[in-house]
């Protein structure tokens, strides 16, 4: 790792941890706060959001100086081709989410813009190649099952950080240790990838630098716009120049087996699974039987720097595994924490 790397990291931090306040004024400035309303919102006043775009910028930023002044971003596989659809997929879901966090449109909006942002990213290079096969060897994927398999990917990330922002530093904190695991994966031999690493610390020091406001009690929200970067900025660096899409599954496999089980649940009940608003994800039943948001947050980051870290000294056929016990705990857990709420409701 060049000595030069914790330079842009340093000011990635500083400049989000900087712009974070501002971005906060602004939103009480043009009334864009999130208020309780006694249902799923239940945080102790109205909060102003943009807060996302702190972390978006300064990523953005400090990206674009180090791509100016030097190669390292693009001395792999990553191709200015590949930072174009990113930036232009950032850039949708940013402008999108302002607007809906202004003027709340609707869930169908929001869906739209979800998948143009996936859809401009594989249009600009971004896709899986190849698949590890866990029994040995690699999987390579038609051009068009490559595209679609990225597509698919990016899409269900953004959608899985999104619907975990419901907890002050939640979404923020595990996409943190999501980025950070990448970054060290990418910095072992058997993958060494520099660009993908330093692309990754960078946007994991945005999110830290956002994180001293947004974790309890939070001073400000992600917004719509920073709920949805998170998980399509993870989703872009697990296969970007090599897929290391189970990494990131065992970072985010609690909030991505929620979203699955949610919308199942909602789905039998003949409610859309994707639009119905209502208390029954996992992060929101934790904080009804009684937890803190700190601790909620701080055990889903624990959860996720656990498996995390199996995928950096775990084989291929390991990691199926640990995704199946991890899936296994997730829905078992989910199935006794409903239990206990419904009964709880029930006496």
């Amino acid at each position: 790792m060049p000595l030069w790397w914790p330079v842009p990291v340093a000011v990635a931090f500083l400049l989000s941890a900087w712009l974070t306040p501002a971005a906060r004024l602004i939103a009480l400035r043009l009334g864009v706060v999130d208020s309780p309303d006694g249902g799923r919102k239940l945080h102790r006043g109205p909060t102003p959001l943009l807060g996302g775009l702190a972390i978006i910028t300064s990523f953005i930023l400090v990206t674009v100086i180090v791509l100016l002044s030097s190669s390292e971003l693009t001395s792999g596989a990553i191709t200015f081709k590949h930072f174009i659809g990113f930036f232009l997929g950032i850039g949708i879901l940013t402008i999108g989410g302002v607007v809906d966090d202004r003027f709340s449109t609707s869930a169908k909006y929001s869906m739209a813009l979800f998948i143009l942002a996936s859809f401009v990213a594989v249009l600009g290079g971004i896709n899986v190649a190849k698949l590890t096969n866990p029994f040995g060897g690699v999987i390579i994927l038609a051009p068009i099952v490559a595209s679609a398999v990225a597509f698919i990917w990016i899409l269900a990330m953004t959608m899985t950080t999104k619907l975990l922002d419901g907890v002050d530093g939640l979404a923020s904190s595990v996409a943190l240790v999501g980025s950070v695991m990448i970054a060290a994966l990418a910095l072992t031999p058997t993958y060494f990838q520099s660009d993908v690493a330093l692309l990754s610390l960078i946007f994991a020091a945005s999110i830290l630098g956002f994180l001293l406001w947004n974790w309890y009690p939070a001073h400000i929200f992600l917004g719509e716009s920073g709920s949805t970067v998170l998980g399509f900025t993870v989703g872009v660096l697990s296969v970007i120049a090599g897929s290391k899409m189970a990494t990131a599954l065992l970072v985010l496999g609690i909030p991505a087996i929620d979203v699955g089980v949610v919308a199942f649940r909602r789905w039998r009940k003949g409610k859309n699974p994707f639009t119905t608003a209502d208390r029954t994800h996992f992060h929101l039943m934790l904080r009804d039987a009684g937890l803190l948001p700190w601790q909620v947050a701080l055990l889903y980051a624990v959860i996720a720097c656990v498996f995390g870290v199996t995928s950096l000294v775990f084989a291929s056929w390991q990691k199926v595994i640990a995704l199946g016990i991890l899936g296994i705990l997730a829905i078992f857990g989910m199935m006794l924490l409903a239990k206990h709420l419904d009964d709880s409701r029930a006496s």
